[in-house]
């Protein structure tokens, strides 16, 4: 497959301070990537770069946006900028940037106006249609609702049909009923007119919904890049399983090399075996403990086994979601909470004892 973008070394630094640190993404043609982060890391500001509103301090861009044999490829470096008009990329703002002297049909059709009135109007019907606009074509912008203003944004970027789509938060203020429908029909679409696409957002549900590759992004810098069952299921460091949700990490500590290739290690839950080619940093070890590999003890009789304490609960679609605490006297083992669901009912204060469960240990060794 053909890579519509390569990023490569991108840094922007604005008033002194560095946003984007030695930044390195590629993007396959039809590729619609997620881009995760938590506020402020430069996911922003990484669109804005790519749709030239915002110069590089150093690096290079490269767009391929040709069709078949006509090839085009643009490199946008520090000395060869690109205006942003032909770059054939379209984008969607946080806040809509909606003309507001403009009916909902001119604005999906602004920037179309070049194409036959039937191609305008095939376009902007279809649009209407997707995006569940009808009725709604001769209102002004304060005439609508926040959510769909957004969606006429979404529409007058689709109407161009651009190679590469960047889009800030595009669903965060849609009804949750139309949110997943509406993802599922625009991924089909992108699909159909081979349009790639990157979208910022805070819902790691979204990028498994809308996304074929994820990337998590923390202080200017992208940490991991793969499918978004990869990258939760294998993180490659605490922080990009911190932001996803995905588990708690528990101090651990070495207590022997054992002869079957496993080393010995102890937690406040109880020992585990890992491999010997782990390399243990004493208080900085630490085990990526997901909620599902976490197991209630039933009919515990002896309460000097406890070794977590309920410190809240709340009901939820998976049953009930608890916070724990570590009971262990070994302050180097300790931890504050752990998240656990169970379809048991336990009471707030209540001391218990869990045990993790054999899986693929996922080791860190945060700083």
């Amino acid at each position: 497959m053909t890579e519509l973008l390569v990023i490569n070394n991108l840094s922007v630094k604005l008033q002194n301070k560095i946003i984007l640190d030695d930044v390195n993404l590629r993007l396959t043609t039809g590729d619609i990537l997620g881009l995760v982060g938590p506020s402020g890391c430069g996911k922003t500001t990484l669109l804005n770069t790519l749709a030239g509103f915002i110069a590089q301090t150093y690096g290079e861009i490269t767009l391929n946006i040709g069709e078949h044999q006509k090839q085009q490829k643009l490199l946008i470096t520090v000395n060869e900028m690109i205006a942003p008009e032909h770059r054939n990329i379209g984008m969607i703002f946080q806040d809509y940037a909606l003309f507001p002297h403009l009916t909902v049909e001119q604005n999906i059709l602004f920037g179309i106006d070049k194409l036959s009135k039937t191609e305008q109007q095939l376009r902007l019907s279809s649009l209407i249609k997707l995006l569940k606009l009808d009725n709604l074509e001769q209102r002004f912008s304060h005439q609508l609702s926040g959510g769909q203003q957004q969606r006429v944004a979404i529409a007058r970027a689709l109407a161009r049909q651009p190679k590469l789509l960047l889009l800030d938060e595009p669903f965060s203020n849609i009804d949750a009923r139309l949110r997943k429908e509406l993802m599922l029909e625009m991924r089909k679409l992108l699909k159909q007119l081979k349009i790639s696409a990157i979208f910022v957002t805070h819902n790691k549900d979204e990028v498994f919904t809308f996304a074929d590759q994820m990337a998590v992004m923390a202080e200017g810098k992208i940490l991991q890049v793969g499918s978004p069952l990869q990258v939760c299921q294998q993180p490659k460091t605490w922080q990009v399983a911190d932001f996803l949700q995905l588990g708690t990490c528990i101090p651990l500590q070495k207590i022997e090399y054992g002869n079957n290739g496993k080393t010995k290690v102890q937690s406040a839950l109880g020992c585990i075996n890992v491999d010997n080619d782990v390399l243990f940093a004493g208080k900085n070890t630490e085990l990526l403990l997901k909620p599902q590999f976490i197991e209630l003890c039933l009919n515990n009789s002896q309460e000097k086994n406890n070794n977590a304490q309920v410190d809240d609960v709340v009901i939820t679609e998976q049953g009930y979601h608890y916070l724990l605490s570590s009971l262990t006297n070994n302050s180097e083992l300790a931890f504050k909470y752990v998240s656990f669901y169970s379809e048991v009912l336990l009471e707030r204060g209540q001391q218990i004892t869990i045990q993790i469960k054999p899986h693929q240990y996922i080791i860190f060794h945060p700083k």
